[in-house]
């Protein structure tokens, strides 16, 4: 099938190669010239692992090729819609700036029986605003939304958990009508091998899907703001917050992943989504049914703030002049996405009292640079932590967080300090190797 996706950035350049894997022929469109020309070259504008040989695989196919050209869409079947909706300057809503002006670009390339598939994160309600420039011309729109993971993108994308296709429904029945009939029936050879492979299928209304993405990342949010909430209590009792989460995990009910404490979350999409989710609620009179979301999101910079203060703590009171490292840059590993990123924000804060901040990531320091010049970057682990007073894990690399051993860091180091931001370091070997270990809600 020619399918077309508009918007290049990290969902549209992964769902763009994906598809091309799967064997549909893909023209993938952008505004940005640049990123088309890294892209058309076969290289990957960022870091995500698989991306790089997927690109080139298409592109060496012939079923995989970018341009800047809108008009290139015309005859495809299925058009993507994969741009950003980053959050309002002003505010807490999501911009759709660049969905309206995806859509009135394609208007004209569209004809009758194209599907056009949003992907993008929005507010619901927004399927609604755009269908009738959509139908006028023919074509059906769908909401497709997406469920990646940074640093696991491409295989989410091939083999998803689950599919999710909001389709028009007929509202004198309350059924799917026969346009949304249709367009389900096609999103389901786009993905035919998810399909086959017996993936959950959902078709719904607009509304849900786009609630499901929103809502998905809502319900991980607080559960990581309620994990760190409880290390807020034990770090006042002497509890350990790691074996509290071992322990409520084993209840099937809830589970133990996503109840990792420590300096919370960020990145480009949880942060944002539930702000915007929480705005939406407001515009829609029912702001008091998501009110929670900003505790949720007042303890997640929180624990900001309290890996700073353990840092301060561990160096006597005060950081002057301290050298102080700081393994991470990115919001997450296999990452170099370091939009909200707390391992930055703490650097900041600690370079701010005055200590000698020194930031290593095995991906993220060119985007660190542009966005923090003043901190100082080092490419090498080891050459990093040489000479520092206080390590910090606030990235949970496997680098770091499993590959670097206390005796091995004994040998470089001045200090013996560190301040485990991810609870991802064995708390007794550091401190049987002679280092002082603060972990985040740990005794």
């Amino acid at each position: 099938m020619r399918v077309s996706v508009i918007g290049c950035g990290y969902l549209g350049a992964v769902h763009a190669s994906a598809m091309a894997k799967i064997g549909h022929d893909v023209v993938g469109i952008d505004v940005d010239l640049h990123k088309i020309g890294t892209l058309s070259q076969g290289d990957a504008p960022f870091f995500e692992p698989g991306l790089p040989e997927l690109l080139r695989e298409g592109m060496a196919s012939g079923r995989l090729r970018f341009t800047g050209d809108i008009a290139e869409a015309s005859g495809a079947a299925v058009h993507f819609i994969a741009v950003g909706t980053p959050q309002e300057k002003d505010g807490y809503a999501a911009d759709l700036t660049s969905v309206n002006a995806a859509v009135d670009a394609l208007l004209p390339h569209l004809a009758p029986g194209d599907v056009v598939a949003g992907k993008s994160t929005v507010p619901v309600g927004t399927a609604v605003d755009l269908a009738a420039r959509i139908e006028a011309t023919g074509a059906t729109l769908v909401w497709n939304p997406e469920f990646l993971r940074e640093g696991w993108a491409v295989k989410d994308t091939i083999e998803p958990d689950r599919l999710v296709v909001g389709v028009p429904f007929d509202p004198s029945t309350g059924h799917c009508s026969e346009a949304g009939e249709r367009a389900a029936d096609l999103l389901r050879e786009v993905y035919h091998p998810a399909v086959a492979a017996e993936t959950p299928f959902i078709v719904t209304d607009w509304a849900t899907a786009e609630l499901v993405k929103v809502a998905a990342n809502a319900f991980l949010a607080t559960k990581i703001s309620f994990i760190n909430a409880m290390a807020e209590i034990a770090e006042v009792t002497g509890a350990d917050v790691t074996q509290l989460a071992d322990a409520i995990g084993h209840d099937v009910r809830i589970g133990r992943r996503f109840l990792g404490a420590g300096i919370g979350f960020g990145g480009g999409c949880l942060p944002k989504d539930i702000r915007a989710f929480s705005a939406r609620a407001e515009e829609l009179g029912r702001g008091e049914s998501v009110t929670f979301l900003r505790e949720v999101d007042a303890i997640n910079l929180r624990r900001r703030e309290r890996a700073v203060q353990l840092v301060v703590e561990a160096l006597g009171g005060q950081v002057y002049k301290k050298k102080v490292t700081l393994l991470g840059a990115a919001f997450k590993p296999y990452s170099d996405d370091i939009r909200d990123s707390p391992a930055l924000d703490v650097a900041v804060r600690l370079r701010g009292l005055g200590a000698s901040v020194t930031v290593t990531d095995p991906a993220a320091i060119d985007n660190a640079r542009r966005l923090h010049p003043q901190l100082a970057y080092v490419e090498d682990r080891d050459d990093a932590i040489r000479g520092a007073d206080a390590i910090v894990l606030v990235t949970e690399w496997d680098l770091y967080r499993r590959d670097l051993t206390p005796p091995h860091a004994s040998r470089l180091t001045s200090g013996r300090v560190v301040v485990d931001g991810r609870n991802g370091w064995d708390a007794a070997a550091w401190r049987a190797a002679g280092w002082r270990y603060y972990g985040m809600g740990r005794p």
